[in-house]
């Protein structure tokens, strides 16, 4: 993102410029304002990963985007935020367009809502599925069978490599950081095996409102119901969101054990598919709708 870009000032006294740790209070007071559950320490939490973009009018911040770089060829893009009195000005495709510079090699992933969808097709983004936002107070569950040899259990730190790399296989992305970062902070992170080999994994996370399951990487259904049935356990009687999917076939369950669906952000990816090896597992439930 060339500063040239981030610092001209357009007709209308709209200035882009790069985000710093400083912008993040005033950033969350625009999520805020529109109602998003995202508290400061989330801002902060994806901020540490992220490169962004704020727009001022007047010495006021008006509007946030967000980038994320996965290695050499990978990057998402979220919190692409335009408050309401400045939607309308082309803002939010300033805001991209500075954000995708570079990017031409990249395969670039967003969750759109419904507003968002016909900007980012504008800008070559293709839909390529759906998730469901499931939240509500969780329940226990009654474990969910696995077959001989399979099991859940903690995760052990020795393990952080493993969980990194089934990540990278099921969201088609390196996210070493990421992960080692979430593990750091997590209320619980849980192992799917197979005769001692790590096969799948979720985490139980403070976010938002309460708490949210997420990631969620299993190897089929069966394993990510035991993941999630396991942690929504562990959070029996709070508030909980999963962003799931919708591919996955999911959604029906979650809600049977109470956690109902508020929303269905659409999939898009600019550039080349998402490639996932052969065998590997399934990212099931997203870090969150901005990281993907």
């Amino acid at each position: 993102m060339p500063d040239s870009t981030l610092v001209a000032p357009a007709v209308d006294d709209v200035v882009l410029r790069p985000m710093t740790a400083a912008d993040l209070p005033l950033a969350h007071g625009l999520t805020e304002a529109l109602r998003w559950p995202h508290r400061l320490a989330d801002w902060e939490q994806v901020f540490a990963h992220a490169e962004g973009i704020v727009a001022e009018r007047a010495g006021q911040l008006v509007a946030t985007a967000l980038r994320w770089r996965w290695g050499a060829r990978h990057a998402t893009i979220g919190l692409v935020v335009v408050t309401p009195a400045c939607q309308g000005r082309r803002i939010g495709h300033r805001l991209m367009s500075a954000l995708l510079e570079g990017l031409d090699a990249h395969t670039v992933l967003l969750h759109a809502t419904a507003e968002g969808q016909g900007l980012y097709e504008r800008l070559g983004f293709v839909r390529t599925g759906e998730l469901r936002q499931h939240q509500g107070t969780a329940q226990s569950v009654p474990p969910v069978a696995l077959p001989s040899g399979w099991r859940v259990r903690p995760a052990d730190l020795h393990e952080v490599p493993a969980l990194q790399a089934l990540d990278a296989a099921a969201r088609g992305m390196p996210r070493d950081a990421l992960i080692q970062d979430l593990l750091d902070s997590a209320d619980a992170c849980i192992v799917l095996d197979h005769d001692t080999e790590p096969r799948g994994f979720a985490m139980l996370r403070r976010f938002g409102r309460g708490h949210l399951i997420g990631p969620v990487v299993a190897p089929d259904a069966e394993g990510a119901k035991a993941l999630i049935a396991h942690l929504a356990g562990i959070n029996a009687g709070h508030f909980t969101r999963i962003d799931i999917d919708f591919a996955t076939g999911l959604a029906e369950w979650l809600e049977r054990i109470g956690l109902l669906r508020v929303d269905a952000p659409t999939t898009m990816v600019r550039g080349a598919p998402l490639e996932t090896p052969p065998g590997a597992p399934t990212l099931f439930a997203i870090v969150t709708q901005a990281i993907g």
